[in-house]
């Protein structure tokens, strides 16, 4: 990974602003989203439409399992993914956890234990006791809407108020700048679509 080059920018205050304004924005594909979501959980198969080479490290079973996870929101549901546990922690440092899981449809860029582990760790200390910035990048990794396959291909707004690309054909998709890869797509959570991906993106 590159060398960290972590730029500050507006405050907490504006963040909110256009948190809030995502939200907002996104909350006309929440009833669709959430029907899928629960459709998924009543088949009894969450992880039906997942791919990736990752999905095969997700439990059959229990709280980190697809069944799981689609039954919960999403900070919830990651917390009990056993590739992101470093993510969740990050997402408790910066006060997250509720604003992801009361958002009502939203997509997420989910970076593995393994990701976070190509930070020197002396970066990722100074982030993570950094909450404006820890905030910045963890909301660089989420966009508006439960988005599928085909639907996150392309050029999103991020939470962050910044935009990032998703490319690829079929299911080999990277995402950003930094052309992470997704490793496990389209897994369901109660209230957003999760793609866990091999690298953290730097917005």
């Amino acid at each position: 990974m590159k060398t960290l080059n972590l730029r500050k920018s507006a405050g907490i205050a504006a963040l909110a602003v256009a948190l809030s304004t995502t939200l907002v924005a996104c909350s006309d594909d929440a009833d669709s989203a959430t029907d899928s979501g629960d459709s998924a959980a009543a088949s009894g198969d969450a992880g039906a439409d997942t791919f990736g080479p990752g999905c095969s490290a997700i439990p059959e079973d229990g709280a980190g399992s697809f069944n799981g996870m689609a039954t919960e929101p999403v900070a919830t549901a990651a917390s009990a993914n056993p590739l992101l546990t470093t993510l969740v922690a990050a997402v408790g440092e910066a006060g997250l956890g509720d604003t992801l899981n009361s958002a009502e449809a939203i997509t997420v860029f989910a970076p593995t234990d393994d990701a976070f582990g190509q930070i020197p760790e002396a970066d990722l200390n100074a982030v993570l006791a950094d909450k404006e910035l820890l905030t910045q990048i963890l909301t660089h990794h989420v966009v508006g809407g439960q988005l599928g396959p085909d639907e996150v291909k392309g050029t999103h707004e991020t939470l962050n108020g910044d935009t990032i690309k998703v490319r690829g054909k079929g299911e080999k998709l990277t995402v950003g700048d930094e052309k992470a890869a997704v490793l496990c797509g389209n897994i369901p959570t109660a209230n957003a679509t999760v793609y866990v991906i091999d690298t953290v993106m730097m917005p």
